[in-house]
C-alpha cells in the first residue's frame, strides 16, 4: 500500500503506539487522584503537556486537551462570544475547515452573524477586506495556518496585525500546519490556536486548544480539570501519545525539504505525463506535503477507482467533508468551476513518502488516465 492521504489522518508512530500501551497498562490512574497511581498519570500528562507547548511555542498552563480539533475549534468560538460586551458577530475565512463551519452555522441559527473573508484565485486569504470587515466589531477572526485541501501557507501574521488594530482577538486553526511547518504561538500574538495529534503521526480522539495567558475564557464544558477550563477525566494515554508525536514532530521539521522535492517531483512528473493537469494553489506558498490537482475535468472518483485498485490511497478533498455530493466549498471560494472542483484529488505525503513511491503513482496515472483523457478530448 502507498499511503498518501496524510491530511486525512497519518500512521501512529511505533513510539506512540509503545507509550500509549504503557499508559495504560501501567500509567492509567485518575490524574486528580491524590494517591501514587493518580500522580503517576498526572506526570505523564504533564510531560506530554510540556512537549505539545514546546511544539507550538506556547507555555503548558495555556494548554487545553480536548477530544478533536473541531471540539477545540468550538471551544474558541464560544469562549470568543462569551465575553461580556463581545458583539455577536464571528469573521471566518472563506477557506475554513468544515468542522468549524459547520459550528458557526449552528452559532448562525443563534442569531450569530457570521462574515466571510474572501481569498484570491490561489486560495491566499484577501487581507485587504478584512478591516471592512471588522468596522462593525467582532468577537472573533478565525484563519487556518494552512488549508487542509490545497496546503496553502495563510497570511496569518497580517491578519493579526489588523484584526489588533480593529481591538478583535483571533484564532489560528493549525491542525494541519503544527508538525509539518514551525508554529509559534507566543510569537504570533493570537488569542486561541487549535492542533490535533493524529495529523502528525498521534492517536486519533485528541486535540488541543492554546489559550493565550490571562484571556477571558468561559469553559464549553465545565469542571475541575485542564485548570476548570474543561471537565471530563483526561485522555492519558491519548495525551501521552500526543506528546511522544509532538516531540517526534519538532525533530522532523528539518525533513520539510525533502518531503517537498518529492511534492515537487509529483506534481512535475504528472504534468509531463498527462495532459490538461491542474494544481489548485499554484503559485502560493504551501505546505510541503500537500498537492491538490484536477487531470482536465476527470471526476475525482474516477481516478480515485484507478488508484485503490493499485492501492494508492489518496483523497478527493478533506476526508471530513467527502462523504457528502456538494463540491468542496473550499476551492469553489477560489474561483474554480464546478466541473474542475469535482475533478480535484488530493495528495498529502509524509516522511514515510519514498522517492520510488512517487514514481509508483506517476506511472500508474499515466497508464491508468492516458487512454481516459484521449477520450474526453474526442468528445
Amino acid at each position: 500500500m502507498i499511503y498518501l492521504d496524510n491530511n486525512a489522518t497519518t500512521r501512529p508512530l511505533p513510539a506512540v503506539v509503545a507509550a500509549m500501551h504503557e499508559a495504560l497498562t501501567q500509567s492509567w490512574g485518575n490524574p486528580s487522584s491524590k494517591h501514587a497511581a493518580g500522580e503517576q498519570a498526572r506526570s505523564r500528562v504533564s510531560e506530554a503537556r510540556a512537549a505539545v507547548a514546546r511544539l507550538l511555542g506556547a507555555q503548558p498552563a495555556e494548554l487545553v486537551f480536548t477530544s478533536s480539533a473541531t471540539e477545540a475549534n468550538a471551544m474558541a468560538l464560544h469562549a470568543a462570544l462569551a465575553v461580556p460586551g463581545a458583539p455577536r458577530r464571528l469573521v471566518l475565512s472563506a477557506i475554513e475547515h468544515s468542522g468549524l463551519v459547520q459550528v458557526a452555522k449552528a452559532l448562525a441559527g443563534q442569531g450569530v452573524e457570521i462574515l466571510r473573508l474572501p481569498v484570491d484565485e490561489r486560495g491566499v486569504v484577501l487581507t485587504d477586506s478584512l478591516p471592512a470587515l471588522l468596522e462593525g466589531g467582532a468577537a472573533l477572526v478565525s484563519v487556518m495556518a494552512a488549508n487542509n485541501e490545497t496546503g496553502v501557507i495563510q497570511p496569518v501574521a497580517e491578519v493579526l496585525r489588523l484584526a489588533s488594530a480593529a481591538g478583535v482577538p483571533v484564532h489560528v486553526d493549525a491542525t494541519q500546519a503544527a508538525g509539518r511547518v514551525p508554529v509559534d504561538f507566543a510569537g504570533l500574538g493570537a488569542r486561541f490556536l487549535t492542533a490535533s495529534a493524529h495529523k502528525l503521526h498521534g492517536p486519533k480522539g485528541v486535540g488541543v486548544l492554546v489559550v493565550k495567558k490571562g484571556a477571558p475564557f468561559e469553559s464549553l464544558l465545565p469542571g475541575y480539570q485542564e485548570r476548570k477550563r474543561r471537565g471530563g477525566t483526561e485522555n492519558v494515554p491519548g495525551i501521552v501519545g500526543f506528546g511522544v508525536a509532538a516531540r517526534q514532530a519538532e525533530s522532523a521539521l528539518a525533513d520539510a525539504p525533502r518531503i517537498a522535492a518529492l511534492r515537487d517531483a509529483l506534481e512535475a512528473g504528472l504534468g509531463e505525463a498527462l495532459p490538461g493537469l491542474r494544481v489548485f494553489g499554484a503559485g502560493a506558498p504551501r505546505l510541503p506535503n500537500t498537492a491538490c490537482m484536477a487531470f482536465g475535468l476527470l471526476d475525482a472518483e474516477v481516478v480515485l477507482q484507478r488508484l485503490a485498485r493499485a492501492g494508492i490511497c489518496v483523497s478527493s478533498g478533506s476526508a471530513c467533508s467527502s462523504g457528502g455530493s456538494e463540491p468542496s466549498p473550499v476551492l469553489l471560494a477560489m474561483g474554480a468551476e464546478v466541473a474542475a472542483v469535482r475533478a480535484a484529488v488530493r495528495f498529502s505525503l509524509s516522511a514515510d513518502t519514498t522517492p520510488a513511491e512517487i514514481a509508483c503513482v506517476v506511472e500508474t496515472l499515466q497508464a491508468a488516465l492516458t487512454p481516459l483523457l484521449a477520450e474526453a478530448s474526442r468528445a
